[in-house]
Order: C-alpha cells, then sequence, then structure tokens
C-alpha cells in the first residue's frame, strides 16, 4: 500500500494505463497450493484472462480517485511515454510543435479519428475536456493538479487553432508540462449536456454520470477496448473498439486480441490458484514465491520476467518538523534534537544491514536504494555513495556527537536520556512490517530501543497530514522517469513534504516550524529543473538533489525489490519492463 490515493498528484491517462499493468498481474499470496495441477492457459484463444483485487468504483475517468479502473483500456489522450525507453509518443495527437519561448504547445491531431459510436473524434472533444471538464472548479477531478505549472500552480489556457489543431499557453517554461498532456480525451457529443445541466442540488449531472450501474453499450471511449459486460464482484468483460485508430504495418486493426476478461478475485489465495490451474493468463511474482514458480515455469508454460529495479521508493524518516500547535511541540524537544542532527540520522543509516534485507525479505531479488529517483530513471545519478552496514562506525559518530554508552549498553545523550523512539508503519503490509521489525534489532545492536508499532493506514495517514503526531515511520512513494512528479515531496510547502509537514487546509497554524538552508535548497532546485527544457541541464540540476538528499538524508532510503511477473507463453510480443508491466503495447500483443 502507498501513501494515499489521495496524495498521487498526477492521474494522466498514462499513469491509469500503469496502474492498470501493476495491479492486472498482481499476486502476493501464502502459496498453499503446491501441488497444483498446471493445466493449459484459457481455451479462448482470443481471449486474454486476468485479475483484479475489487470491483471499479466509476466509469467516470475525469472523476476516478482508484484503482483497479477501466480506462487504461478505454480511453487515451494526446501522447503516452514508451516504458521502454522513456520517451513521450504520439497517440491521438499525430505531432506538436513548442514554441520558440517555450510558453506554448500545439497539437495536431490525427486524422479520421472515430469515437467507439462511429462519431468523429475531433479538436472540439479535446477543447472540451480539458476546459469543460479538466479545469472546470466546478468539477472535482485530482487530474487539474497535474495540469498546473511551477511554484505558482496557474493552469495552462487551452485554444483551438483550426478543426485539427489545439494550443495549450503557459505562464512560464515548464519541462514536464509535456507529459501532462496524456489525460484522456471524453465525448463531447455524449457529455457536454451533463456538464452544463445542474441537478437540484446546484451541481452538474456530470457528478453522478457514468457511474458503475451504467449500460455498458452507454459508454462511448476511444481506446484499443470497450467494456461489453460487467457483473459485480464476478467479472469485466471488454471488447475491440471497432473504431479505434491504431493499424499494423500492414494496415490490419488493432488490437489483434478480441476479448480481455477480468476476474474479480478478491482472495489472493484463490487467485494463485487460478493461475497455477492455468485460468489467469499473468500474475505479479514476490519474492517469497519466485524460487517455487521459478521450478514451475516449463511444466506451466509460462515465463518469469525481471523488469529490474522496480520504480518507486521505500524509505524510514524521522519527525524533523520543530514546530509548536497550541503551545505543545509537535516532537519531544529532546528527541527533536536527536532527528534533527544530520549525524545521528547518519548513523541510523549505517545501521541498517540493508544486505540482510535484501536476502531476508526480498530473497535476493533486490538491490540497495541510495536515491529519491528510481534507478531506471535517465535523471538518476550513479555516482551517488549510499551507506554500508557499518555498526561500528555508527557508534564512532554518535560518541563524536556527545552520545554515551551506560553499563547496560544502552545509548544515553549528553545529558542521559536513552535513546529510544517509535517507528511506524501500516499495519497488514507484510513487506514493511519486515523491514520494522529488521530495523528493530539492527539499532539495537548500537544501542537504541526502537518501539516499532504497525498501525491502520487511515491513522497513519492521520498522523502524517494533520496531528503531525509522530517520531519515525517506514513508508513509500511512486516513482516514474520524470523527476517532478515527486516534487511535492521536496517542496517545503508541498503537500507530501513528510518529514516537515506544514499544517494541511483548515487545521490549526504551526509556529517555530523551521525550514534548514539544504531543504530549501533542495525545493528551490526542484522548481529550477522543471523550468530548464535542456535535457542535459536538467540531469545536473537533479543530480545536485540528490546529492543534497543523500548528505542530509531526511528519507534514509531502504530497497528496491525487483519488478517481476509471470506470463504465459501463449502470448506473443510481450516486452515487459518495471515501469509500463507487461501490457502497456496490449494492443500489439498476439495469442498463439
Amino acid at each position: 500500500m502507498l501513501i494515499n490515493m489521495k496524495f498521487v498528484s498526477i492521474f494522466l491517462r498514462l499513469q491509469w494505463r500503469k496502474l492498470f499493468h501493476l495491479i492486472i498481474i498482481f499476486c502476493t499470496t501464502t502459496l498453499l497450493l503446491s501441488s497444483c495441477a498446471l493445466n493449459s492457459s484459457p481455451q479462448n484463444q482470443s481471449r486474454l484472462i486476468q485479475a483484479i483485487l475489487s470491483d471499479p468504483k466509476t466509469f467516470n475517468a475525469v472523476l476516478s480517485q482508484e484503482s483497479p479502473n477501466i480506462f487504461g483500456l478505454t480511453y487515451e489522450g494526446l501522447i503516452i511515454e514508451n516504458p521502454l525507453t522513456g520517451e513521450i509518443e504520439p497517440a491521438l495527437a499525430e505531432s506538436w510543435t513548442i514554441s520558440e519561448d517555450k510558453l506554448s504547445i500545439i497539437f495536431t491531431l490525427k486524422n479520421d479519428l472515430k469515437w467507439s459510436d462511429g462519431e468523429p473524434l475531433t479538436v472540439d472533444d479535446v477543447i472540451f475536456s480539458y476546459n469543460q471538464l479538466y479545469l472546470n472548479e466546478e468539477i472535482p477531478t485530482n487530474a487539474r493538479d497535474s495540469l498546473r505549472i511551477g511554484q505558482s500552480k496557474a493552469l495552462p489556457i487551452v485554444e483551438k487553432v483550426n478543426d485539427l489543431q489545439v494550443k495549450f499557453i503557459i505562464p512560464e517554461p515548464f519541462a514536464p508540462f509535456l507529459e501532462s498532456t496524456g489525460l484522456s480525451i471524453l465525448p463531447k457529443h455524449i457529455l457536454e449536456e451533463k456538464v452544463t445541466t445542474k441537478g437540484a442540488n446546484g451541481k452538474p449531472l456530470f457528478l453522478s454520470f457514468w457511474g458503475v450501474d451504467t449500460p455498458p453499450d452507454q459508454l462511448i471511449v476511444n481506446g484499443a477496448y470497450k467494456l461489453k459486460n460487467y457483473a459485480t464482484s464476478q467479472r469485466l468483460i471488454f471488447t475491440k473498439n471497432p473504431y479505434y485508430w491504431q493499424k499494423d504495418n500492414e494496415n490490419n486493426q488493432l488490437p489483434y486480441i478480441e476479448e480481455v476478461v477480468w476476474e474479480i478475485v478478491e482472495s489472493t489465495d484463490t487467485s494463485i490458484l487460478q493461475f497455477r490451474s492455468g485460468g489467469l493468463d499473468s500474475i505479479t511474482v514476490s519474492p517469497e514465491y519466485f524460487s517455487l514458480l521459478k521450478r514451475e515455469e516449463n511444466r506451466g508454460n509460462f515465463t518469469i520476467h525481471n523488469g529490474g529495479a522496480a520504480y518507486g521508493t521505500t524509505f524510514i524518516s524521522f519527525n524533523l518538523n520543530q514546530g509548536s500547535r497550541d503551545g505543545k511541540p509537535l516532537v519531544d524537544p529532546i528527541k527533536s534534537k536527536w532527528f534533527n542532527n544530520v549525524n545521528f540520522r547518519k548513523a541510523i543509516a549505517y545501521s541498517i544491514n540493508r544486505e540482510r534485507m535484501i536476502n531476508n525479505i526480498y530473497r535476493g531479488l533486490g538491490e540497495a536504494q541510495n536515491s529519491p529517483i528510481s534507478v531506471q530513471s535517465p535523471f538518476y545519478d550513479p555516482t551517488i555513495i549510499g551507506y554500508d552496514y557499518e555498526p561500528e562506525l555508527a557508534k564512532k559518530i554518535l560518541l563524536q556527537e556527545g552520545f554515551k554508552y551506560d553499563q547496560e549498553g544502552r545509548l544515553l545523550d549528553s545529558e542521559n536520556n536513552e535513546v529510544r523512539f517509535t517507528l511506524l508503519t501500516n499495519a497488514g503490509n507484510r513487506i514493511r512490517e519486515s523491514l520494522g521489525s529488521q530495523i528493530k534489532q539492527d539499532l539495537s545492536q548500537i544501542g537504541i530501543t526502537v518501539d516499532f508499532t504497525p498501525i491502520a493506514f487511515n491513522v497513519l495517514v492521520d498522523k502524517l497530514s494533520n496531528s503531525l503526531d509522530w517520531e519515525a515511520h517506514i513508508l513509500g512513494f511512486t516513482g516514474g522517469n520524470e523527476p517532478n512528479g515527486g516534487a511535492n515531496l521536496w517542496f517545503p510547502d508541498g503537500n507530501l513534504h513528510v518529514f516537515n509537514q506544514k499544517p494541511q487546509p483548515g487545521r490549526p497554524p504551526i509556529q517555530g516550524r523551521i525550514i534548514a538552508d539544504w531543504e530549501a535548497k533542495i525545493g528551490n532546485l526542484y522548481i529550477e529543473g522543471a523550468k530548464e527544457l535542456d535535457l542535459e541541464k536538467r540531469k545536473k540540476i537533479y543530480g545536485q538533489t540528490q546529492q543534497l538528499a543523500n548528505e542530509y538524508l531526511p528519507l534514509i532510503y531502504l530497497v528496491n525489490p525487483y519488478s517481476l511477473a509471470a506470463v504465459r507463453n501463449r502470448i506473443e510480443g510481450v516486452e515487459y519492463s518495471a515501469l509500463g508491466g507487461a501490457f502497456w503495447n496490449l494492443e500489439r500483443l498476439k495469442i498463439k
């Protein structure tokens, strides 16, 4: 579980597709069925069968906040990111031109685009989708934040140029903006009336339109597939969109696969049974079950794909907020003094045995993580030198900082206070619970007592966002190639600046919150990096942010697991990647 879906600031169409790929091939489970028979794959040779954990919450792409959702199959935007190359590629757009002053982009649409009902898809649909949906303050959509520009958070102006071209105007150069134009384009001829017509509550009818009770034939889409059938708590069946724009090199209509079925399997034990008996075509491979499934590859007629280090981060962090609320310090001043000592944080980093985490928790299927930027991103700085396991060096650092040991080997500060703190994580996340247990053991070796306490996720979120009543935690964030996707973590006033969080809107103010020089410097570099359009210069800027994060350790990074998935060999054309999964190019996959 990641920190919270409401914190995810980029709800682009390409992000929906990524979420789809991550979810449909899932399974981390207890493998009780080691003698399960391995039969042939599903009999329908033009049907791909996958599993999702729960029912979708809406069929309205603009209002969606959750996963799983159907939109990676049913909608496309102007552009899409190629997960193999990291390049931005045309989708509904044929091409685009960026002005010399870098303040506008003109997109030219492909010719003869159509909706699934046969109606033309035009520039008017693009204008409608942005101006009347994503930029409309009456429509509560998380996608709007992905369109905000720089520190000012200004929104773009979207204008029609002619029948094939649309212009986006932004107030300042902003390198990540092109990626933000991947939002799903929706049909004006179906939805405009629902936006302009208000219900009895004075709100647009659009807000209750295209719920999960909508008959599938009323959902008008532009993606490779359209919904054919939805049986609550059972399955979703998608069929080819006959008007989809993509064709292969021989002018054959794509996609090749006729149907995609999502079985709703809430029990992961059941899903592993279905995969191993041939009922599912793909599944994620958790480290604990890699060896067993690897032995079954030939008999099961599947291949385990390894995409290398997964995108995203896992870390331990201390509460560095030195402020007070209503006269009461957010953090015990004694502990706050430890936490805000960078050498204390370095000693903690040297005391964590990440190699043992890799071997015992991840079964060797991972690597040490040293940077907030994913190792597969072009912006990753390979010169970063992490913190190896050196407990004796940690003790030396602590002694130099005035800490000392009592006769029982407990670490005390210079005022004879025992060094002890509470470490939180979200209960039920087995990996994080295992990481916390090991950290507790590792730090005991240098005399520190850790009270490791997994708690309910919503309680944890409240502590991090509202009460700010916490000492240390283990969390994780999603990741991608574009560093600006993590800017809210590094802006001192960002909503995800968890290690020194400002008050959220509507919460009581905080007095005495201090922003460190290095903290402000990282935030300013993220602003500078977003404004810079030259790739090599951007790399240098984000390299500085990584070096500062590694030097001052507001977050102590732990381990990156490998991205692993098992896919039936009858599926041809799989080009697996950690960013896109096995099905990022689903429209071009074939079943033999």
